[in-house]
């Protein structure tokens, strides 16, 4: 049986479980590719428990998706203001990394108020659209948004103590990487195919584990959607295993990597392409595919898992 292994990234999330439907809904909804109708199990390496205190609602985050009320920002919206106090007390050092990819994420551009403020129609846009940041959000949500992310991949690279709940305090990255191993471990039981499918900063976690962690279970594909990773200061956290030249993670990923962007994505957009920086021996592997989503927040899962070439690649990976 074909098997795909999710793994989920920034902003709060409803409970395990329910979020694995979600995505696998969101794969199938408009005639799309149902797992399960063509006897493709899945899982789903949860880790919103190590950051966030309790679970999003369901219902509150991811109701009249087709209206633009994307989860993510729903979930963005319903959280406490983020804490940047840990900011001031990190290391001279971790502090100057920090500032290099703020300055690369900052998402209150002259483009994007002049959108704004022309009231600009929230539509698909083309294949060919220009690399300019247009996401329609209220300020305070954006900078939710992108300091949860800022929070998440530093406390991830630099494997902070971190504390969610007064009785629960982890090592970030010790504890996300033995859950993605121990879901990477389960889908290699499958007959397979089996596939990874990651997004946001759930990419830089799938690609730690599979070119960083010594007896990490070997996949056949990888597919990452809306990923950071052509940011220099995500590449450096990634050092000294990772290099351009022998990026791609071969050793564990038995074929392929499918990398899927939207060049209006802030997470994604300021570094997309994935193919020259993650070679295979100093060539080009990575297959990256420009799919244009549509509304408010271009990083919304839900609408990368709606993409017909997401969808066709799937469907040619796990060989339906």
């Amino acid at each position: 049986m074909p098997h795909i292994t999710f793994i989920h990234g920034i902003a709060n999330k409803p409970p395990k479980d329910k979020l694995l439907r979600l995505w696998r809904e969101a794969l199938a909804r408009d005639n799309g590719l149902d797992l399960g109708a063509n006897g493709v199990s899945s899982s789903m390496v949860y880790w919103a428990d190590v950051m966030y205190a309790a679970p999003q609602d369901e219902q509150a985050a991811y109701e009249s998706l087709d209206e633009g009320r994307s989860p993510d920002v729903a979930a963005a919206a319903a959280e406490p203001e983020a804490d940047t106090a840990w900011k001031s007390a990190l290391p001279e050092n971790e502090q100057r990394w920090l500032a290099q990819l703020e300055t690369k994420i900052k998402i209150e551009t002259e483009a994007d108020t002049a959108a704004t403020a022309a009231g600009a129609a929230a539509e698909p846009e083309s294949a060919a659209a220009p690399k300019l940041e247009r996401i329609w959000l209220p300020a305070p949500i954006k900078k939710k948004l992108m300091e949860d992310f800022l929070r998440d991949v530093h406390h991830y690279l630099f494997n902070v103590s971190y504390s969610p709940r007064p009785d629960d305090t982890y090592q970030v990255q010790d504890e996300i990487r033995q859950r993605m191993i121990a879901a990477l471990a389960e889908g290699a039981k499958q007959d397979g195919p089996h596939i990874v499918v990651s997004h946001s900063m759930g990419t830089v976690i799938s690609y730690d584990c599979l070119k960083r962690v010594a007896g990490c279970p070997r996949v056949d594909a990888l597919v990452t959607l809306g990923s950071p990773l052509g940011l220099d200061e995500v590449q450096d956290g990634l050092k000294p295993e990772y290099n351009s030249h022998d990026g791609f993670p071969a050793a564990n990923v038995a074929t392929r990597w499918v990398n899927v962007f939207d060049h209006l994505d802030p997470v994604a957009g300021f570094d997309p392409y994935l193919a020259n920086d993650y070679r295979r021996g100093g060539t080009k592997v990575v297959e990256d595919i420009n799919e244009q989503n549509w509304g408010r927040w271009r990083h919304d899962i839900t609408k990368y898992l709606r993409g017909a070439q997401l969808r066709a690649k799937l469907k040619e990976l796990l060989q339906l």
